[in-house]
Order: C-alpha cells, then structure tokens, then sequence
C-alpha cells in the first residue's frame, strides 16, 4: 500500500491517498506556479506595472478530490505565496491554506517515498 500523501496546513494538517501521476502533475503545476512569480517579482523591480499571470487550479479526481489554487499577482515572492487547498469525498470536505514553500517541501517528500 502506497503511503499517504500529508499536506501541513497553517494549523494541522490533512492526508490523503494520490496517486503518483496526479503528484507528478501538481509539482509540475506547482514548479510552474514558482516561475510565474519570480517573474513577477523581476518585472516588480521596474517602474511599470507587472504583467498578470494566469491563477494556479490544479485539480486530481481520484478516490479523493484534491484541489489547489493560488493567485500569482497578489503575491511579493514564492517565499510569501499562499496556496488553497480543498480536499474531498462523499462525506467530508476540507478547505484549507498551506504556504507554497511547504506545499512543494510535502509534495517532494511523497514522491521521494513511492
């Protein structure tokens, strides 16, 4: 049995199976996420205004519907970017915040370990 894969929240955290071709596409979703906002943060050193960048939905159907989201424009820099999760299935749903920097710290840690 594959392990589960375990979010740290701002206050808990929540786990829950993925499978490793819907992690593999939210990092990939996520490492795009990181370039959005580095460039964001390169064009915030001129006096114009930055281009906007696309939101960040991710979405994996599975056993458990996993979804991530988060607007590059109103973040300074990965470091500060906060992501909304919301996890659920035919009894519970949870909906949470996570900073992106730990998200992608889980994310790696669970694909290390399958």
């Amino acid at each position: 049995m594959p392990p589960s894969f375990t979010i740290n929240l701002l206050q808990g955290s929540v786990s829950f199976s993925l499978a490793k071709e819907s992690a593999q596409a939210l990092q990939a979703a996520l490492d795009a996420l990181v370039q959005d906002l580095k460039a964001i943060a390169a064009q915030g050193d001129q006096r114009k205004r930055p281009d906007p960048k696309p939101n960040m939905e991710h979405r994996c159907l599975g056993p458990v519907f996993f979804e991530a989201f988060c607007n590059p424009n109103i973040c300074a820099s990965p470091f500060a970017a906060k992501v909304l999760i919301t996890v659920r299935d035919e009894k519970i749903r949870l909906s949470g915040e996570t900073e992106l920097t730990r998200l992608r710290e889980d994310l790696n840690q669970y694909l290390d370990a399958i």
